[in-house]
């Protein structure tokens, strides 16, 4: 069954989304681990299309890796009172090509997080990017 959005709900196209994925660098990787979802905080960059990150070995890398993942961005505009979300489904894969890492390493993606390096890259390659721009309940009183 497919639900509408609200009519004041707008629905982004493909260019917006990844305008907004292009415009914040944090967003949450959500992935089926033990037959049970688990999400991630992760920084990104957006590369050709895809989505990359890096991360340490552990249970992030291995939930990922070759699975299909879901990854999703939100945020607000006070100004505005309205608020948006972009999910983008599709398979990540770890970045192993010796060019591909190097090209990688390249990219403006650094780790936030302290502690152990994050010496793995892995890319998410889109198989579906979907987006909702709203106004908040109330976002007019959000502004002081």
């Amino acid at each position: 069954m497919t639900t509408l959005p609200h009519p004041e709900t707008e629905v982004l196209d493909t260019h917006a989304c990844l305008e907004l994925l292009r415009s914040t660098q944090f967003g949450r990787l959500a992935v089926v681990v033990d037959d049970k979802p688990q999400i991630f905080p992760v920084n990104h960059v957006v590369d050709h299309g895809g989505i990359a990150f890096r991360t340490a070995a552990g249970t992030k890398l291995a939930g990922a890796t070759g699975q299909p993942v879901a990854y999703e961005i939100d945020g607000y505009d006070l100004q505005e009172g309205r608020a948006w979300s972009v999910v983008v489904h599709g398979v990540a894969r770890e970045t192993t090509a010796i060019d591909e890492v190097v090209a990688a390493l390249a990219l403006p993606l650094h780790p936030w997080a302290p502690g152990s390096p994050k010496p793995h890259v892995v890319r998410i390659e889109p198989e579906q990017i979907s987006g909702r721009r709203f106004h908040i309940n109330g976002g007019e009183t959000l502004i002081p």
